[in-house]
C-alpha cells in the first residue's frame, strides 16, 4: 500500500471509522454498520491493518489502556482518506459518462 495507491475498501473503512477513537472491536461494529452489513470485517484483518496504518503514521493509539486499545487517524490520515474520495469520485463521474454515452473526449 503505497501513499497513492489505491485503498483497500476495508482500509478506507477503517481510516473513516477512526475520525473519532476506537478500539478494533469498535472499528468492526462501524464498519458493518456503516456499510449495512455489506462489509464485514474479522479481528484478523482489523488487526493486521491497524499495524500497518499505524506504521505508515495514517493513525496513531489514542489510549493507553492495554485492555482496550483505541486508535484515531492521523492528519496524514485524513490527507490519504481525501485522495482516496477524489479518486472514487473520478471512477464514478466517468463511469457515467461512458455508461450514459455522454464520452466527448
Amino acid at each position: 500500500m503505497e501513499d497513492n495507491a489505491p485503498l483497500t475498501e476495508g482500509v478506507y473503512y477503517i481510516l473513516l471509522s477512526l475520525y473519532e477513537p476506537r478500539h478494533g472491536y469498535g472499528i468492526m461494529q462501524f464498519v458493518s454498520e456503516l456499510s449495512n452489513g455489506r462489509v464485514e470485517l474479522g479481528a484478523g484483518t482489523i488487526y493486521g491493518a491497524i499495524k500497518t496504518l499505524v506504521k505508515r503514521k495514517w493513525i496513531v493509539p489514542f489510549d493507553a489502556d492495554e485492555r482496550k486499545k483505541e486508535y484515531v487517524i492521523t492528519d496524514a490520515g485524513k490527507l490519504i482518506v481525501e485522495y482516496e474520495i477524489k479518486r472514487l469520485n473520478e471512477l464514478h463521474r466517468n463511469g457515467l459518462l461512458i455508461t450514459k454515452g455522454e464520452n466527448r473526449l
